[in-house]
């Protein structure tokens, strides 16, 4: 198994937690994509600053584990340089029910996001015409119809495809 694991997948497919756990099981690096992308006020930075960080942050490390998507920014930079894909391809009502218990959590505490001093709030996260909710329907349905040509393009990666709950378990105990 290798060492440089991309893991990607929707909102609330559990991308963060089962890249700590990958992590912590096999004494690698987490690098979360959202939190070098948001800085304060949810601004995001220019694509070459966003590479460029993505860049520092691998720099030197013998391996690591780099949860997130951004494939529109940053094109195939983490894949390229990955050596296993973990897609976290679970039920959209899965996902959809995991992203709205974690943001109503968020709200309600008023979590700070990536150090950056951002809090998700009701309307970005619901309402709004492009809300969290509706944008992750649709990457649901995006992923479906791009990914595979976009794994088929990286044929030197070890894909996991992992489909429900269970079988992200089940994965992770065999690491």
């Amino acid at each position: 198994m290798g060492r440089r694991f991309s893991v990607a997948g929707i909102s609330g497919s559990g991308k963060t937690t089962t890249s700590r756990a990958i992590a912590e099981r096999r004494g690698l690096q987490h690098i979360e994509l959202d939190a070098l992308f948001h800085g304060p006020n949810w601004s995001e930075p220019a694509d070459e600053e966003f590479k460029r960080r993505i860049l520092n942050a691998v720099d030197g490390l013998d391996g690591w584990v780099i949860d997130g998507n951004y494939h529109g920014r940053i094109g195939s930079l983490v894949l390229e340089r990955a050596d296993t894909l973990v897609w976290l391809d679970l039920p959209l009502h899965v996902c959809l029910r995991r992203m709205w218990r974690r943001t109503w959590r968020r709200i309600r505490t008023g979590e700070e996001l990536w150090s950056s001093g951002n809090q998700e709030r009701i309307w970005t996260a619901f309402i709004m015409r492009n809300s969290l909710l509706h944008w992750t329907a649709k990457a649901y349905f995006r992923h479906h119809r791009e990914w595979p040509e976009r794994l088929a393009r990286h044929p030197h990666l070890d894909l996991v495809r992992l489909r429900s709950p269970r079988e992200v378990e089940h994965w992770l105990s065999t690491l």
